[in-house]
């Protein structure tokens, strides 16, 4: 389009030459004799316009403005050099020659090459040309040459090809296309093997076994895509494509197991099934369970495996091509852990919020045992009523053996109701004697590094909503333990200090000396954790900045953490340990963790509190 608009602009401005000339002619001949009046202009060309470029070929507009004593050819002088002339070339206008102006298509132009032309016309006079013009070809699509196919297994082979001509336009993306029809395309399968000209290598992946395929190279550059001549090869019969199906239905003696042939390769699965053994990725010389041949699912129930031990699975699949394997899937049995629960009128009261309730066997807190001492079930039970009722159910309903105590001691099917005043009770059931303890226990911090030092516990309080044991203790740099009821029977350390919890396990060490806000829990049976964390506030509103934690203190009195200090008008936030692992912010009334800095709107003397358990705070100015 914008060619067509120059042209006619072009051709706006030769009128106007012309009727100009016709104006003067007229001018010239009123004025002038007889003689005069046979005087003619001299010769006159314009070359106005080119359209139409194609990669060998443009079509270039000549204008006769003036002719002299006549013209015997006229036409359009063209070169890759400047002021073309006839000598170097020249294409003859052959059309009509009472029109002015004359188009002529040069043919046979070299791709994405830079032409000047000229108009040029011959007479009496000699030859004269108009004005010159440039234009410049298009590039053509690459040219390429496709490598011969090597290194052909049952799903992939080695290909490629070379670009040895770019085609006057940089070659952005190159590689094979292959498929199972011939001619293909970059719709179809392809690789991707760098840019430019030269020679380059492809792999060709994800092959079906026993076919035909096409290939052929291809690049890409600004004129399109362009392709090298076609090869073709055929891949064997390849392995079958087998799949492991995810383990399920795991119980202490059995699992259900399976798998899929996507593909059966181009041949025929004869034999298909899963192998499993005690090793990672077992073969069909470890355990074979055969479930049949051809493509498909397949799945069965092993039996009689061992309990709470790990196995490895894989599917299977034999052709003619021999043995494929799915991906190794390991699973371990259920051990042989017991798990009772503890039904009775106290449930609500006791765990208000969980959704448990009262004779309710499913919705009861329990005991369990443990894979080293599967007889013998323990378990922590909070019960809050002065009195509470209570029994053993040995499964989640009424179906199965549930044991009351005539003595306290040992368990009976017939028994009535176990009674047991308000507590927080440590529960131990030796299932093949049926007897059972009820020990209610009160916790707190023990050792060197507490108030007490090894002699007494600093207490803690039980917490209902929370299941824990919370509060805080002063400690020195030193070591402590949980201990209950004064007496060493009923005490845990942590052998990595790592928040986990063994019976009678290592003592904990205290690197900073500080305030500690405390968390025990035993909601999980025979897997207890704990909580200790020393808690200032940060930020560009305190003294220390962003950079150092201003400590705060335990409030014994109101149960929480708390310090007066003087604050900017700026910011800050809750951290713990003076690490970012544990930081508190946003609204004072529900802190968040990784919240929003606090804004402190106007500066002075303010005292803090934080509840660390319940994540809020108070900040009232003095």
């Amino acid at each position: 389009m914008k060619q067509l608009n120059n042209f006619k602009m072009r051709k706006n401005l030769i009128n106007k030459i012309l009727t100009f000339l016709a104006v003067a002619t007229i001018v010239f001949a009123v004025s002038c004799t007889k003689e005069m009046s046979e005087v003619r202009l001299d010769p006159t060309l314009s070359t106005s316009e080119t359209f139409d470029i194609t990669s060998d070929s443009a079509t270039v507009v000549g204008f006769v403005v003036a002719e002299g004593s006549g013209f015997t050819e006229r036409g359009i002088a063209y070169a890759k050099t400047e002021n073309p002339t006839i000598e170097g070339g020249k294409a003859v206008y052959t059309g009509e020659l009472k029109k002015a102006t004359f188009n002529v298509i040069l043919s046979g132009l070299d791709y994405a090459t830079k032409y000047y032309a000229r108009a040029y016309a011959t007479g009496e006079m000699g030859t004269v040309y108009g004005e010159e013009v440039t234009f410049t070809t298009l590039p053509v699509v690459p040219f390429l040459t496709t490598k011969a196919i090597a290194d052909v297994t049952g799903n992939s082979a080695s290909g490629g090809g070379e670009v040895t001509g770019n085609g006057g336009s940089e070659v952005t993306m190159r590689g094979v296309v292959f498929g199972l029809n011939p001619n293909p395309t970059t719709a179809d399968s392809k690789t991707e093997d760098g840019k430019g000209v030269g020679a380059f290598e492809s792999i060709l992946s994800d092959l079906d076994g026993n076919s035909t395929y096409y290939v052929r190279s291809y690049a890409v550059n600004g004129a399109g895509t362009g392709y090298g001549p076609q090869v073709t090869f055929n891949t064997p019969i390849d392995f079958a494509n087998v799949t492991t199906r995810n383990v399920t239905g795991i119980g202490k003696t059995e699992a259900t197991v399976g798998g899929n042939v996507v593909d059966e390769g181009g041949g025929a699965v004869t034999e298909r099934g899963v192998v499993y053994g005690l090793s990672s990725e077992p073969t069909v010389n470890d355990t074979k369970v055969v479930l049949g041949a051809g493509p498909g699912n397949f799945m069965t129930t092993l039996e009689n495996l061992e309990k709470f031990t790990e196995y490895h699975i894989r599917a299977y699949a034999i052709n003619e091509a021999g043995v494929s394997y799915g991906d190794n899937v390991k699973f371990t049995t259920l051990a042989d852990i017991r798990f009772w629960n503890l039904p009775g009128d106290y449930v609500e009261s006791s765990y208000p919020g969980t959704g448990l309730a009262n004779w309710a066997p499913d919705k009861s807190p329990q005991v369990v045992s443990t894979v080293e001492m599967p007889d013998n079930l323990e378990g922590y039970v909070y019960m809050a009523n002065s009195s509470n009722e209570w029994k053993f159910a040995v499964q989640p309903n009424w179906d199965g053996p549930n044991y009351g105590s005539p003595d306290g001691e040992n368990l009976d099917p017939n028994a009535g109701n176990i009674v047991s005043p308000s507590g927080y009770y440590k529960i131990n059931v030796d299932a093949i004697e049926l007897t059972y303890t009820a020990v209610a226990t009160v916790w707190g911090v023990i050792g060197s590094a507490t108030p007490g030092g090894w002699d007494a516990e600093t207490q803690l309080m039980y917490n209902p909503e929370d299941q824990q044991w919370q509060g805080g203790v002063t400690l020195t740099e030193a070591e402590f333990k949980f201990r209950a009821n004064s007496d060493w029977s009923y005490n845990y350390g942590s052998d990595d200090a790592d928040g986990k919890l063994q019976p009678d396990g290592g003592n904990i060490p205290v690197d900073v000396a500080a305030d500690y806000a405390f968390s025990l829990d035993f909601s999980t049976p025979n897997e207890y954790t704990y909580v200790a964390n020393r808690w200032g506030l940060i930020g560009d509103a305190t003294p220390g900045g962003w950079d150092t934690d201003t400590d705060m203190t335990w409030d014994d009195v109101n149960k929480v953490l708390t310090v007066t200090v003087d604050l900017e008008a700026k910011q800050f936030k809750f951290r713990a340990n003076d690490d970012w692992a544990i930081n508190l912010g946003g609204s004072l009334d529900n802190l968040t963790q990784d919240g929003s800095n606090i804004d402190v709107s106007e500066a002075g003397n303010y005292t803090i509190t934080l509840n660390p358990w319940t994540n809020k705070a108070t900040m009232v100015k003095n």
